[in-house]
């Protein structure tokens, strides 16, 4: 059966879905550099500004959080500043920038997946599980019967 093109393969070799390897270690430093240049990247992204981030994780968290809180988080000479898993969410929120998430999980070797990604991953494992039992079937339909007769 060929396959299509355009259709990807979830368990081969995807930039969509890399496989990931976890890490024992942590390197706080390297992982704080990363986390902070990640959440520039997302306020770069942003059609908001820091000033409106800032306000939008205030009304999420229902205290102050203000621009040079924001600007703390991001510099990476900063290192006694980081975000906490809380204010870490209201940022994912206020931002739009879902793909964080990933960010912060890759060392531990998991990939997010949004929304429909689940389906398509559940559709693909059915689908490699239905070669695996045809390929069961197949050997089993291959081996010789020597049936006896029952009188």
């Amino acid at each position: 059966m060929s396959r299509n093109p355009h259709q990807l393969d979830l368990f081969g070799d995807s930039s969509a879905f890399p496989v990931r390897v976890f890490i024992d270690s942590i390197d706080a430093d390297k992982f704080r550099a990363r986390l902070k240049r990640a959440l520039a990247r997302a306020i770069r992204e942003c059609p908001f500004d820091r000033a409106e981030i800032a306000a939008r994780m205030s009304r999420y968290l229902a205290t102050s959080v203000t621009k040079s809180v924001l600007d703390a988080y991001t510099a990476e000479s900063k290192t006694g500043h980081d975000i906490t898993l809380l204010r870490f969410k209201a940022f994912v929120k206020a931002s739009g920038a879902t793909w964080l998430w990933d960010e912060l999980v890759s060392d531990d070797g998991l990939t997010m997946m949004d929304g429909d990604e689940t389906l398509l991953a559940e559709i693909a494992y059915w689908q490699e599980e239905q070669r695996r039992c045809a390929s069961r079937l197949s050997e089993l339909r291959a081996k010789p019967l020597n049936l006896r007769r029952r009188k």
